[in-house]
């Protein structure tokens, strides 16, 4: 039976399924449906920025699941992983008064997401900024690291999300309410702050940006974010686990990958294929192939696919990852459901298309 099986195979590697190097179900498995406990909210899925599909059709408007990140979860997720950048604040320096200084800078948040420094009275930076006067303004630009596109040493930070962040940046009092949790998460975070944060000559500053701009990626859309939407939102929860997870599932699972792309994505000329991003709502999958008849041009679609249910946990995104390469199995091994065919309501976009001559 279909839900049990998958179920079933879940449970049993659910603790190393990262180390398998090839999902491959049993063929044992019957034909008879059993309808899933989850699908009967998620049938009909409908568009986030795009048009979903659902078996290769266009879904309906009615009962929206969403299956991407939007904007201000994406922007917040970028300041929440990182927890260093450059800080940009305006020379006082005789000879180079005026120009943009940019100089490395640690940060946390706080609860609002704001960005809060620890810096010290004699840093240039520092001396910046005191000597702007009134509401001095600084920009703090952020980037994910290399590591989250799944390839060390071959991805490089163009293809990488990352955030500016401009506004007032001030020094923050110590009577202030949140004092003491700062300082505690400061700590916890970059562990010299416990030598240096009782000092004279150490400050902490918090910057309540104006303006955020948000960037995700080389040849990725970017976007002025609302700032009261980013501090309503919510960082994603598996973007501290991502890169490790596109890592394994490029590195183990390219059998199951391929699978993916012809029997749920559509692409039977699939070449290549590659995870490039996963987070609480489902996987950026990269596909390249051939383009009509001409062996030197090759076309390069992203694809998103999205879980049938938000997941909160790592061990649930691992679970809906092999319940989608469970599915593009049985569908290329000609498994009935009645019916119904393997994967018909796993949520599809494509989100980008490029051709490469």
């Amino acid at each position: 039976m279909r839900l049990s099986f998958a179920l079933l195979v879940a449970a049993a590697i659910s603790e190393n399924f990262f180390a398998v190097q090839c999902f491959v179900p049993s063929p044992i498995q019957s034909h008879h449906h059993v309808s899933h406990p989850l699908r009967a909210a998620t049938l009909t899925t409908a568009a986030v920025n795009g048009e979903v599909a659902t078996n290769g059709e266009a879904a309906t408007t009615e009962g929206i699941t969403e299956i991407k990140l939007n904007v201000f979860e994406k922007a917040r997720t970028v300041t929440s992983v990182c927890t260093s950048g450059t800080m940009c604040t305006v020379s006082s320096h005789d000879g180079i008064a005026g120009s943009p200084f940019g100089s490395f800078v640690d940060y946390v948040l706080d609860d609002n997401g704001l960005p809060v420094l620890l810096m010290n009275e004699m840093s240039m930076h520092t001396i910046n900024i005191e000597k702007a006067g009134d509401d001095p303004m600084v920009t703090l630009f952020t980037q994910l690291s290399s590591q989250t596109g799944g390839s060390p040493g071959k991805v490089g930070l163009q293809d990488t999300s990352r955030c500016s962040l401009t506004g007032v940046v001030k020094k923050i009092p110590e009577d202030a309410d949140d004092m003491d949790i700062l300082r505690m998460r400061y700590s916890l975070t970059h562990t010299y702050a416990d030598q240096v944060m009782d000092s004279p000559k150490f400050d902490f500053y918090r910057l309540d940006p104006k303006m955020i701009y948000f960037v995700g990626g080389f040849g990725v859309s970017s976007k002025w974010v609302d700032v009261d939407e980013y501090k309503d939102a919510n960082p994603d929860i598996l973007a501290q686990d991502a890169p490790e997870i596109v890592q394994r599932i490029n590195r183990d699972h390219g059998e199951d990958l391929m699978l993916t792309a012809k029997h749920i994505l559509g692409s039977t000329d699939a070449q290549k294929v590659r995870a490039t991003g996963v987070d609480r709502l489902g996987m950026d999958v990269r596909v390249t192939s051939p383009m009509g008849t001409r062996r030197n041009k090759l076309q390069t679609d992203e694809f998103r696919i999205g879980f049938r249910i938000p997941v909160i946990s790592v061990e649930d995104a691992k679970s809906e990852i092999l319940k989608v390469f469970q599915e593009a199995w049985e569908k290329g091994n000609g498994v009935s459901w009645g019916d119904e065919v393997p994967g018909f309501d796993v949520p599809v976009m494509k989100i980008a298309a490029d051709s490469l001559e």
